[in-house]
């Protein structure tokens, strides 16, 4: 695949960036390059290599699934102004 002239202004006018008419013959070799290396990794042989989701191997630390109040209700409560059994107190907005 080559990029031409008028590729390279129509790339450049689709991202919104200003390209001088004398940058274009130059962009348009860069991205030719560019284009060249990612068809020369088309041909590395990776049908051996195992697909990773990181570098590193890791195991997910898991927990038991339960539901729990956190066990700190009064931590939770204690810079209330007003609270009853563990609840926050709010006066009344409706009368």
């Amino acid at each position: 695949m080559s990029v031409d002239q008028a590729t390279v202004k129509r790339v450049a006018r689709l991202a919104r960036i200003k390209v001088k008419d004398e940058d274009v013959p130059r962009l348009a070799g860069e991205l030719n390059s560019i284009l060249h290396w990612i068809e020369q990794l088309n041909e590395v042989d990776v049908s051996q290599v195992e697909p990773l989701t990181s570098v590193v191997t890791m195991k997910m630390k898991m927990r038991e699934d339960v539901v729990t109040d956190g066990n700190y209700a009064a931590r939770v409560v204690g810079n209330a102004p007003a609270e009853e059994d563990s609840f926050f107190m709010v006066p009344k907005v409706v009368e």
